[in-house]
């Protein structure tokens, strides 16, 4: 049973002038392996973009917004073997999570030179 989705679209211009102009930011935002994964990208502000709209989304698909007070770079995108996008969590997520029972979390990612979109699916 789906219970909630979540999609997201962003600018990768905005995500790239924000980086670039507030320090600290980068590192609030993302964890040191997505930062190190992005860094590594010819167009790497189109992989933050991605992901940063990929933690909008769970936000929406939880219906939450960021009211629970969990860092964002503490729900991570990695990738499967396959190259499939998913989550990863601290545990602070992973309680918070698991009080909303047995959970799939399902994230999707696409970016073009201009644009980043991101969509979440959570069903029980």
């Amino acid at each position: 049973m789906i219970i909630g989705t979540g999609i997201d679209m962003i600018e990768t211009a905005r995500i790239q002038a924000k980086l670039e102009k507030e320090i600290g930011l980068r590192e609030h935002l993302f964890s040191a392996e997505e930062i190190a994964y992005c860094e590594s990208m010819a167009n790497r502000y189109e992989h933050y973009a991605a992901r940063f709209a990929a933690k909008e989304a769970l936000l929406k698909a939880l219906g939450t917004g960021l009211s629970e007070s969990h860092d964002l770079n503490t729900a991570e995108i990695v990738h499967q073997d396959s190259g499939k996008p998913q989550f990863r969590f601290d545990h602070h997520w992973e309680e918070y999570l698991n009080r909303m029972g047995d959970l799939r979390i399902h994230v999707t990612l696409t970016h073009i030179k201009d644009t980043a979109c991101a969509m979440v699916v959570i069903e029980k």
